[in-house]
């Protein structure tokens, strides 16, 4: 009974975890763009956390009830625009942990010039994998059930 209802449960946690996320990643955008370390670190750390508990949900999930298909003999043309969005979502979203990762100790050990480099390429990628995280809920979830 549990893992029925973790079944059906687990996307919309997972859809959470990614908006806030990306939320998260926008607000930390802006703080450090208005010069609020101190606010942009806990902001960014919190992200980084949130986005790690998404990632334990979303391998339960996997592990337990595998891939959601999506209806493409329903949709022929909506494929065409799923798939390359599920491909680019998935090769980047296994870049963002180390990105991330490495972004944040460069930050917390105060090497300011590497963080930037970095941030720079972790932040647009980090970003759009949240993004196109939603989207790909949204198709399979809601849009094209």
């Amino acid at each position: 009974m549990l893992l029925l209802l973790a079944e059906s449960m687990l996307p919309h946690l997972n859809v959470s975890l990614n908006a806030t996320a990306t939320v998260l990643l926008l607000i930390g955008f802006a703080l450090i763009r208005n010069r609020r370390e101190a606010a942009h670190r806990w902001v960014m750390l919190s992200c980084f956390g949130v986005s790690m508990v998404f990632l334990v949900t979303y391998l339960l999930h996997k592990y337990w009830y595998g891939d959601t298909k999506f209806p493409a003999d329903q949709y022929p043309l909506m494929a065409w625009v799923y798939y390359p969005l599920l491909a680019s979502h998935v090769v980047l979203a296994m870049a963002v942990p180390i990105l991330a990762l490495t972004t944040i100790v460069l930050g917390l050990r105060d090497r300011r010039a590497a963080h930037r480099r970095w941030a720079r390429i972790t932040f647009p990628i980090w970003l759009y994998v949240s993004v196109t995280g939603i989207l790909v809920y949204l198709f399979l979830y809601q849009w094209f059930r």
